[in-house]
């Protein structure tokens, strides 16, 4: 039976931590256009219930047609609208986000989780599935291959979860989503622009589906977060990533760095988070969260020895791995 608690970085009931690596927002803090243009919203009235320029600019700037823009309140109810608007079994590559297992509990599917590339295509091939992949993956970060994602989208709907690709570049990222052209992509980019609370997400389908439009509830996002997904497409959003980028990924090498000096063992990614075994996930995540410091504890992923940590500047990183060689 699947769990339907949400089970999520970045937020629990203590008060603030000094320090927080559990969230994979981008550790610069908010994207300064893009925040200016969330303000300058106005949110005393209604959005347009279609969104219609908001899916036109977002067509645009993708090379598609509105008609295959599909927006929703962040990559989880886009998510779980999917389930329930393709009467399938879940597939998914694990261990992965675990929202892709919650919206098929909630929607009452059943799911199937696969331990390699390999049975995964084979349970998608054997099965009547509605497929994810996250890519590169959460938690563990692997970019699966182009022969893997257009294999997939052949054999049924392949639903391909883009939270991070921005995260690696846009070399990389354009690389991704041209192999990932045939499936479903969902994009996500308020963790790239620091801007997690504002609920705000898209969904370019292969053809026009406007049952999977007329199927979201009214207006599913507010004037803050159409202003944040325009703004995030424009050019000095863009600009202030491909700048932010580099520098989270020294500070993600630099904190590998610092782990792998106590002697554990690290998995990188080639986004903002790694993982890192500490023995005991839950133990360690629970100390230092006493000493003020929040990480991941990847035990929900079935990964109880490791914890996920994001790229933080160094006073963030001082701190946690002089907690880390107290303790371990």
């Amino acid at each position: 039976m699947v769990d339907l608690a949400p089970v999520h970085g970045g937020t629990d009931s203590l008060p603030e931590p000094r320090y927080d690596f559990s969230s994979n927002a981008n550790a610069l803090g908010p994207c300064p256009p893009v925040l200016a243009a969330i303000r300058a919203a106005n949110v005393g009235r209604y959005p347009d219930p279609h969104y219609a320029r908001l899916r036109e600019r977002l067509a645009a700037w993708h090379g598609t047609t509105a008609d295959r823009i599909v927006v929703g309140a962040g990559a989880s109810e886009l998510i779980l609208r999917l389930i329930r608007h393709f009467d399938r079994t879940v597939l998914q590559l694990a261990p992965t986000f675990s929202e892709y297992a919650r919206g098929a509990g909630i929607a009452r599917k059943r799911v199937i989780s696969a331990s390699s590339p390999e049975t995964f295509l084979r349970a998608q091939a054997r099965q009547r599935c509605l497929a994810f992949l996250c890519c590169p993956n959460n938690p563990t970060g692997e970019v699966w291959g182009a022969s893997l994602i257009a294999t997939a989208a052949r054999q049924g709907p392949l639903v391909i979860d883009l939270a991070y690709a921005s995260l690696c570049g846009s070399t990389r990222a354009a690389e991704i989503e041209a192999a990932a052209a045939n499936a479903w992509r969902l994009y996500s980019p308020n963790k790239a622009l620091g801007l997690t609370g504002v609920r705000g997400a898209y969904l370019i389908t292969p053809r026009p589906v406007r049952r999977l439009v007329d199927e979201a509830p009214s207006w599913v996002i507010g004037r803050d977060a159409v202003a944040m997904l325009e703004a995030g497409i424009e050019r000095p959003a863009r600009e202030w990533l491909a700048h932010s980028i580099p520098r989270l990924w020294r500070w993600r090498t630099q904190l590998a760095d610092g782990l792998q000096q106590l002697r554990l063992p690290v998995r990188e990614s080639p986004a903002t988070f790694l993982l890192v075994d500490v023995g005991n996930a839950e133990r360690i995540s629970k100390r230092l969260r006493e000493g003020g410091i929040r990480a991941r504890d990847a035990t929900s992923f079935g990964l109880g020895r490791w914890i996920r940590l994001s790229a933080q500047p160094a006073p963030a990183r001082k701190a946690l791995l002089a907690a880390l060689a107290q303790w371990l």
